[in-house]
């Protein structure tokens, strides 16, 4: 059996500490505030990107650089070793389509290498947890093949709920209209949202105040849990954006209903773009997505 490196894109937010621990090699994606690009050496930490948002700047997002990925993969190449990458999901960004095309490319050139590009369908560390997954199996002496067949398998039960606190960054990502954004900022109006099985951002209703939002991620997750086929030593993730004490207030939730691998992170400046500060995600294994 080959020996394969797992490798992933820096949407996928799993913690920097699991990343170093765990030699997974990551493809950066970049985004701009200005003429700025940031993403590569040039990096803002996630509280610094989200208090830039709050003055009022507005960032955009970029795909990885195809470059970057050939490069990368090309060290691994030549050490003798496979690739399985865990990519962003091909439904929100060309990055996905990027490392497709490197990968082809790539396998021309090494005829006797093989590399595996697993589309997430997610984001953040609904991405993530397919990462962890990937390394938890690769651990336990599976092949890349397997652990491929794996994620495919299980790709459609990792359920994705989240919240935001300004509606306005929904607005310009085209997610709500204009009026709505006004109208719903107004009265305290709180979005949930969820990510369908084709990996796209689909609403889940609106409540009213900020903590009934936080309470209902919960309850989104109490309704959609499959205990009987993923237990409860499976990973939670909370997901944030420079809001720490609300992730840890929705950790602690669903500490209650009987988890305890839960992982708290931020959500990366190149997907905050779109969310904005306050953003509060939750990611679990349960029933499969529609």
């Amino acid at each position: 059996m080959a020996e394969y490196v797992i490798t992933t894109d820096s949407n996928s937010d799993v913690p920097e500490e699991y990343l170093a621990q765990h030699m997974v090699p990551v493809i950066p994606q970049y985004y701009m505030f200005g003429e700025t690009v940031y993403g590569d050496e040039l990096k803002m930490e996630p509280s610094e990107f989200y208090e830039t948002m709050r003055k009022g700047e507005l960032p955009k997002s970029m795909a990885n650089n195809p470059e970057v990925v050939r490069q990368t993969f090309t060290e691994i190449l030549k050490e003798g070793r496979d690739i399985l990458h865990i990519a962003f999901s091909s439904a929100l960004s060309g990055s996905c389509q990027n490392v497709q095309v490197a990968a082809r490319d790539l396998m021309e050139e090494y005829p006797d290498r093989k590399i595996l590009v697993f589309d997430s369908l997610n984001a953040s560390l609904g991405e993530g947890v397919s990462v962890m997954r990937a390394v938890s199996l690769k651990e336990e002496g599976k092949g890349m093949d397997e652990v491929y067949d794996i994620l495919v398998k299980e790709r459609d039960h990792i359920q994705v709920y989240f919240t935001v606190d300004d509606l306005h960054h929904l607005q310009r990502g085209g997610r709500v209209s204009k009026t709505t954004a006004v109208v719903g900022s107004m009265i305290n109006i709180k979005p949930l949202l969820t990510v369908t099985a084709s990996g796209e951002l689909k609403s889940d209703g609106t409540v009213r105040g900020r903590k009934k939002a936080l309470r209902t991620l919960v309850t989104r997750m109490e309704q959609a849990l499959d205990t009987e086929h993923f237990g409860k030593e499976r990973p939670v993730a909370v997901i944030h954006g420079d809001c720490l004490e609300d992730a840890r207030g929705v950790a602690e939730q669903v500490r209650e209903l009987g988890f305890d691998h839960i992982v708290i992170n931020d959500v990366s400046p190149s997907i905050g773009t779109h969310a904005g500060p306050g953003v509060v995600g939750l990611v679990f294994y349960g029933k499969k997505v529609d």
